[in-house]
């Protein structure tokens, strides 16, 4: 789909100079040794990928289907970096309430799990699990994306091709089973993670010929990767179908004539794809979708904040598909990207403003998990949208306001509240967003001015964009 980019994560060889003819020698039997036949490199990788990984922690939440609020590690995260700035980082995240966090299996920070078949290298995975240990969050992780050889490509080390179209290629049908098995070895490794998702945005499921999606190809994979997780753990909670939740113009061949709202319709093609899944799936303890509040054509309607009703609609209706599953957005977006998939256009203030009606909405829509995409960069001071500023430095991991967002909506609305409904004065009405429980009540300015509005039999002035936080 390409909405966020697939940033995979390179492998980082530091090579040491080789010193003298005899130290030469070596290095190429060692890689001689290390390459088998026709399969490519070995080098690097073990053939206990089962074995489990450090020390396993108790997790919050590891026992039920909803986990929360949180996030979704990308390319760069915290756990590499200046130690200064990577400990700070944890602290952020331990203060935080144990926010969830989602990682990938291969890319988005992680390397080919599996270049080889029943070689494996999850030094990478490793240190992104060792931090959401340490951060106290409760780990999730999603089960994309494939090795190369077994989606057409070439087994070994030096020949993974982390090119966008070749991650997001989906394994053959002839290789489900040994991508269900690379999961259940994932599971075995950690132990105490309980939670995962199946692949991601039906990546490399279109069928050209049909001109939709191919959801038969992806429910076949789905029920494999069940099967083998539960025989791993039948605690072990599952989850799919992570589909892009698309809207198209109504006016559109594929616009639904169902699902529909002043934001736009839903792309019938996407509801397809998710009714077969959920009437073919083999069980699910949780369902998760993803998608934007605007259209494919990147049209906010009828603006940023109206269209995040389309949030609302859609979680609705998942949830009557599914007779109440527990809801999980993967993703979720508010803000059209550019052409190098930025989202850089907004003011901070502007954006969490946007990003906090999101989140109402899709709690109105019946979700209690949700993961914000965190697009953290490499290097520099600054990071539109992220929620810490990079770690390269001692003073870097410092704290940014959609961290503060993230964190107090997990804290104020976990899994399981009891919402209320709280008055708002009829002139207010269209220019705040309101979310409530007995004890906190979100308020967010939809206005790029001033108000003063009443909310909750209390009136307060707010700046423009403002999100404000009210004790009950």
């Amino acid at each position: 789909m390409g909405r966020h980019g697939w940033e995979p994560g390179a492998r980082r060889w530091r090579l040491t100079a080789l010193l003298g003819v005899g130290v030469a020698a070596l290095a190429l039997v060692v890689t001689l040794i290390n390459t088998l036949p026709g399969s490519g490199s070995t080098a690097g990788t073990t053939r206990d990928g089962a074995k489990v990984h450090g020390t396993p922690a108790t997790p919050p939440n590891a026992d039920k289907p909803d986990v929360g609020w949180g996030f979704t590690h990308t390319q760069y995260s915290a756990d590499e970096g200046d130690p200064a700035a990577t400990e700070r980082v944890e602290g952020l995240l331990s203060k935080a309430g144990s926010l969830p966090q989602n990682q990938h299996i291969m890319g988005w920070g992680a390397d080919n799990p599996e270049p080889v078949k029943g070689r494996y290298d999850f030094a990478a995975m490793d240190r992104r699990v060792d931090f959401i240990r340490k951060s106290g969050g409760t780990p999730v992780i999603t089960l994309c994306c494939s090795p190369d050889w077994m989606k057409g490509g070439r087994a070994g080390v030096d020949r993974t091709d982390w090119s966008q179209a070749a991650l997001e290629t989906a394994p053959t049908p002839d290789h489900y089973k040994d991508f269900a098995a690379l999961a259940a070895t994932v599971a075995r490794r950690y132990p105490d993670i309980t939670h995962f998702i199946v692949w991601n945005e039906f990546k490399g499921f279109w069928n050209d010929a049909r001109a939709r999606w191919d959801y038969e190809g992806y429910t076949q994979l789905y029920n494999l990767v069940y099967g083998a997780l539960k025989k791993v753990n039948d605690k072990i909670m599952v989850g799919g179908p992570y589909l892009v939740m698309d809207s198209v113009d109504p006016r559109e061949q594929d616009a639904s004539a169902v699902l529909k709202g002043t934001w736009g319709a839903m792309d019938q093609r996407v509801l397809d794809a998710f009714g077969y899944w959920n009437r073919h799936r083999a069980g699910a303890d949780f369902v998760v979708v993803d998608g934007s509040s605007y259209t494919k054509d990147d049209d906010l309607l009828p603006n940023e904040f109206g269209a995040t009703d389309k949030l609302t609609a859609v979680g609705q209706w998942v949830r009557r598909q599914t007779h109440d599953l527990p809801l999980w957005w993967a993703e979720y977006y508010v803000e059209p990207a550019d052409g190098h998939d930025d989202r850089r256009t907004w003011t901070e203030p502007h954006r969490v403003a946007v990003q906090a009606a999101g989140l109402i909405a899709l709690v109105k829509g019946g979700a209690s998990s949700g993961f914000y995409w965190n697009p953290e960069e490499e290097k520099g001071a600054g990071c539109a949208g992220c929620l810490w500023t990079p770690t390269d430095g001692g003073d870097g991991g410092r704290p940014l306001p959609m961290l503060d967002l993230v964190s107090r909506f997990n804290q104020a609305f976990p899994p399981g509240s009891s919402y209320a409904s709280v008055s708002v004065a009829p002139d207010d009405v269209p220019n705040v967003r309101v979310l409530a429980t007995d004890r906190t009540v979100l308020v967010v300015n939809t206005l790029d001015r001033p108000i003063s509005a009443q909310v909750d039999g209390k009136r307060f002035d707010m700046k423009a964009y403002e999100v404000k936080w009210l004790k009950r």
